[in-house]
């Protein structure tokens, strides 16, 4: 099946935050408070694929529920699991709660602890910056880095994918 096929079949999209909607780096203050960037046209994309009738939501294996779910929230994802220290029992209690496939699914990742979850969904994205694991893992690599519009490239190809 052709990537665009695959990517018609999706009606969720779950990514890593760490390295997919941030570009990796971890920021703390001299107190220990973490920090996080993230882009403004990854937002945009969630923002379209939300305005197209479609679900997301954010695996991540790192604390920092608190500064993950204000974006999450911003954004109007539906799902935020974080400190997840299995992404494979979490990626199955979402697509049971959301009444998906595994083949309706696209999850972008970056880095080892993805690679069982790229393995399962239908669609499965590897940010183009990402550890060599997870590329193997992909079908499909972004042209841009996590952090730095990788995730609106994702959005427009399955969002266009439906037209």
């Amino acid at each position: 099946m052709r990537i665009e096929e695959r990517a018609r079949l999706v009606k969720l999209l779950l990514m890593d935050c760490d390295g997919v909607l941030t570009d990796g780096r971890l920021y703390f203050t001299a107190e220990g408070e973490a920090m996080k960037v993230f882009h403004a046209r990854d937002g945009q994309g969630i923002a379209s694929w939300h305005a197209a009738g479609f679900r997301s939501g954010i695996i991540s294996g790192r604390g920092a529920a608190e500064i993950i779910g204000r974006r999450a929230d911003e954004l109007g994802m539906t799902y935020v699991r974080t400190s997840s220290r299995d992404k494979v029992a979490d990626l199955r209690a979402i697509i049971s709660d959301a009444g998906v496939a595994l083949d309706e699914v696209a999850y972008i990742g970056d880095d080892v602890g993805d690679v069982e979850v790229l393995k399962l969904v239908g669609f499965p994205v590897a940010v183009a910056d990402a550890a060599v694991e997870a590329i193997d893992a992909a079908i499909f690599v972004t042209d841009l880095g996590g952090g730095r519009g990788a995730v609106r490239q994702v959005t427009d190809l399955l969002l266009n994918s439906k037209a």
